[in-house]
């Protein structure tokens, strides 16, 4: 028990460093750091008050200090509810897996309305292999994901509606790029055309989702590790993308404050 005892207080200044690494990330360039800033303060001023003894300075504090507490409690209730969530790995989860679930959403109504329509369309869904070399001899959108936006540029009388499009994350990258013609062509039947040799070419040089829409048949196809599956039903071009990219890691943020990374500096 002696022996254990000599590691506490390293444990406790692990714990403590944790929970104000987690209280700083959370409250980093937000308005809620003024709080911190003036707590901060105020424990060094009555610090400074016990050192030097001042007795009815340090009672002042004290009275102050329980009145603030619980006005804290009740201004930044909101705030408190919102880093306490974010202490449950399940809510996040649930966050990150809500805001895909939206742009999947908007995806697949964009692309089974251009089937609906008969308008031809390759997308082509970036992973983890990087489509730069295409996307820069292209025109580069950069351009926030939207399905009025995606089906705007399949448009047939809009100059960027021959060839794909590549879209990484939520973000438009580029139009009107230009894919690889697939060499071995023996998957594709002869009512699939060059926008499907163009799809299933690309799949065979990436780890890209390719999406083909055939102009002539309204159908949906995914391309994936070179091989090509037409007739894709909506329900289940969900399940493809969704078992695609929700599996990836979790992105780090750079604007977050994070004090391990602070104190390597």
């Amino acid at each position: 028990m002696s022996s254990f005892s000599q590691f506490i207080p390293f444990l406790e200044i692990f714990i403590i460093t944790m929970m104000a690494n987690y209280l700083l990330s959370f409250f980093w360039n937000t308005r809620s750091m003024d709080l911190i800033l003036g707590l901060l303060a105020y424990l060094l001023i009555y610090a400074v008050s016990f050192l030097l003894g001042f007795p009815i300075l340090q009672k002042i504090m004290l009275l102050v200090a329980n009145v603030a507490v619980i006005a804290i409690l009740i201004i930044f209730q909101p705030e408190l509810r919102v880093a306490l969530s974010k202490l449950s790995l399940k809510s996040r989860r649930y966050k990150e897996l809500s805001q895909f679930d939206k742009f999947l959403e908007q995806l697949t109504n964009s692309i089974y309305r251009l089937a609906e329509k008969r308008t031809g369309a390759l997308i082509v869904l970036e992973n983890e292999d990087s489509l730069k070399e295409y996307a820069n001899k292209a025109v580069i959108l950069n351009a926030v994901f939207s399905s009025e936006l995606l089906e705007s540029i399949f448009t047939p009388t809009t100059p960027l509606h021959d060839g794909a499009v590549i879209i990484r994350d939520t973000t438009i990258v580029a139009a009107a790029v230009i894919a690889p013609l697939a060499e071995d062509s023996t998957q594709l039947t002869k009512s699939m055309g060059t926008r499907h040799r163009a799809g299933l070419g690309l799949s065979q040089i990436s780890d890209a989702l390719v999406i083909v829409i055939s102009e002539e048949s309204g159908r949906v196809s995914i391309a994936r590790d070179g091989m090509i599956t037409r007739g894709v039903k909506m329900d289940r071009f969900k399940g493809v993308v969704r078992s695609v990219f929700t599996e990836r890691e979790e992105e780090t943020f750079p604007n977050r404050f994070n004090l391990f990374e602070w104190l390597k500096r």
